[in-house]
């Protein structure tokens, strides 16, 4: 079959590999119909991860259900589905707690908790950036969709970055009425901003300094923040009369870097601090890493990363990490898709065939303008 493969810093190919197949009895096997590239792909595709050549990518996939193990008993052959990127046992201490994202069983790798297709450190799994994925406890990670073709840009969002979104403003305890500041406009950014409109904020800033990306923001009712036209702090702070936001959303992650591209880890962590108000809530969804071999000092390297803890400290804030579990929202989400409440799909930009894969990592990696999410379809 054909699949998205890494070859090195800033290349992937499309090419051959072998065929998904069942190999335990309770694997399903998903021919893909969209398949998404995530900004978390990126840091593996510049090289900022331990990711290994010959990696399949691939974490955000959806599709229909073509052949199911002989110990499945839920999912059936021609089920479309949505593919959560957490994998996940269903029975271990944190899944039965519902923190399936930290999974107790699925990831070998010594003092690891969690799994995910086709990621840097998160178990042996090929991604969906494929023309099949083979899903492992198929009963217990997959969502049901409804059946046609409907909502598909909207369904898949559904594997990641949509309940990541909405995981980053569970994190910070936002409540109606808050004022919520999201920093970063990629697709989780967006997602929580998203995720905040929905829930009934007061005001969503998203700050970011794209100019397409603070569009978008804006085409939802969020106010946009350029930080380069200033420090994103301040412009927040006078909109609020001096009061600072309720909580925030931090969805940069590690390689954080200011209006002139230059990288500073705790960017965003130190202007999240200083925004949000005394007692106020911070969900980290963007992702951080352990190691980071191309850090620009050694502690950030070792995935020390030195913000403001003393200020967060005084101000009595809470914080919330980590990677979203994404069956504790996949459904409730799916349902305001069809309701017509949650329309997840306005940040796609660009829909391409599998094969076209390479052009649209370097485009997306580039920030070119307009390459906001970018879709894989392995049938087209």
């Amino acid at each position: 079959m054909r699949a998205v493969v890494y070859r090195g810093p800033h290349q992937v190919e499309v090419t051959d590999v072998p065929d998904a197949r069942v190999e335990q009895p309770t694997d399903v096997l998903v021919r893909i119909t969209t398949t998404n590239i995530c900004g978390s792909d990126l840091h593996m595709y510049e090289g900022r991860t331990s990711v290994e050549e010959g990696t399949v990518f691939g974490h955000e996939n959806m599709g229909v259900v073509e052949e199911v193990g002989s110990a499945v008993t839920r999912i059936r052959v021609g089920d479309r589905v949505s593919v959560p990127f957490n994998i996940a046992c269903g029975t271990c201490r944190n899944c039965l707690q519902g923190w399936t994202s930290f999974c107790l069983r699925t990831n070998p790798a010594e003092g690891m908790a969690g799994a995910a297709y086709g990621y840097a450190n998160m178990g042996p799994y090929d991604g969906g950036q494929a023309e099949v994925l083979r899903v492992p406890y198929g009963d217990v990670n997959l969502l049901r969709l409804p059946e046609g073709t409907d909502h598909e840009n909207d369904f898949t969002m559904l594997s990641d970055i949509f309940p990541t979104g909405w995981h980053g403003t569970e994190l910070a305890r936002m409540a109606e009425g808050d004022d919520v500041a999201v920093f970063g406009a990629g697709p989780v950014g967006l997602m929580a901003a998203h995720s905040a409109m929905i829930r009934g904020a007061s005001r969503v800033f998203v700050v970011d300094k794209e100019p397409d990306r603070l569009r978008l923001a804006e085409s939802i009712g969020a106010v946009a923040v350029d930080l380069s036209a200033g420090d994103p702090v301040e412009q927040i702070v006078d909109a609020t009369d001096g009061r600072g936001t309720d909580c925030g959303v931090e969805a940069v992650g590690y390689q954080a870097h200011d209006a002139s591209g230059e990288e500073h880890p705790e960017l965003v962590l130190d202007n999240l601090v200083a925004v949000v108000r005394a007692t106020g809530g911070i969900g980290v969804v963007g992702v951080y890493l352990p190691e980071d071999p191309g850090a620009r000092d050694e502690a950030a390297r070792q995935g020390r990363i030195g913000f403001d803890y003393g200020t967060f400290f005084m101000k009595g804030q809470h914080m919330g990490t980590g990677q979203a579990p994404v069956m504790r929202y996949n459904r409730q989400l799916r349902d305001l898709v069809v309701a017509g409440r949650a329309t997840p799909s306005f940040i796609v930009s660009h829909e391409l065939p599998l094969e076209d894969a390479a052009d649209g990592y370097a485009r997306f990696d580039a920030r070119e303008d307009g390459w906001t999410k970018v879709l894989l379809h392995p049938g087209a």
